[in-house]
């Protein structure tokens, strides 16, 4: 299920994880995402990789202008999770979010960011896509830290390493409200993400 956060500055939903096999939602800005590229297994479907256009130009002037997007495991519960997330770079911000079990997701996440079809939908709506190079996690480096301190966070730091479904879908979406709400960082003026960007508006 897509998780995004609600606001007047935003237009519509944005989801570029697909993890949940459904067809994209709308959106309708013009902006720039970056996508790290995975591991592609032989599908029987031509890739049709972006460019990186991003350069790890992580500085954004306003609220979703760079998108960065990525997939990550959750192997803490009863079974196999994943994670993907939408992070504006403006102010880190946590815009869109969804957790699927291995049946939900595609055997290849990377895949379904070069096939056509989705690659059209992206252009439709006005969006730039960006994909970063083949093991090059620093092209990515804002949304790959956000998944690392999520993770150290909460699962490493309470030991919550073997627990079940439910909490570890909990644990994340706590994280998330926190970590827009509340955590303060230094590049934001000792605010949070979401002040950050009220107190700009």
């Amino acid at each position: 299920m897509l998780r995004w956060r609600k606001s007047g500055s935003f237009a519509s939903v944005i989801n570029f994880g697909m993890v949940t096999g459904k067809s994209p939602h709308s959106f309708e800005f013009s902006g720039l995402c970056s996508v790290r590229m995975k591991k592609r297994k032989a599908t029987g479907q031509p890739a049709h990789p972006a460019e990186n256009l991003l350069k790890r130009q992580f500085h954004a002037e306003a609220p979703l202008q760079k998108l960065v997007t990525d997939i990550t495991y959750l192997p803490f519960g009863g079974k196999m999770l994943y994670f993907s997330s939408i992070l504006d770079l403006y102010n880190g911000e946590t815009v869109a979010y969804s957790i699927a079990d291995k049946h939900a997701a595609p055997s290849d996440q990377g895949s379904v960011y070069t096939s056509q079809a989705y690659q059209a939908a992206v252009k439709g709506k006005g969006i730039t896509m960006s994909m970063s190079r083949k093991g090059t996690p620093a092209d990515n480096a804002p949304i790959e830290s956000f998944h690392s301190t999520l993770k150290s966070e909460t699962f490493y730091l309470e030991d919550l390493m073997c627990t079940t479904t439910a909490i570890v879908e909990q644990t994340v979406r706590d994280y998330i409200t926190y970590y827009n709400s509340i955590r303060i960082q230094a590049k934001l003026n000792n605010q949070s993400p979401v002040d950050f960007r009220r107190l700009a508006a």
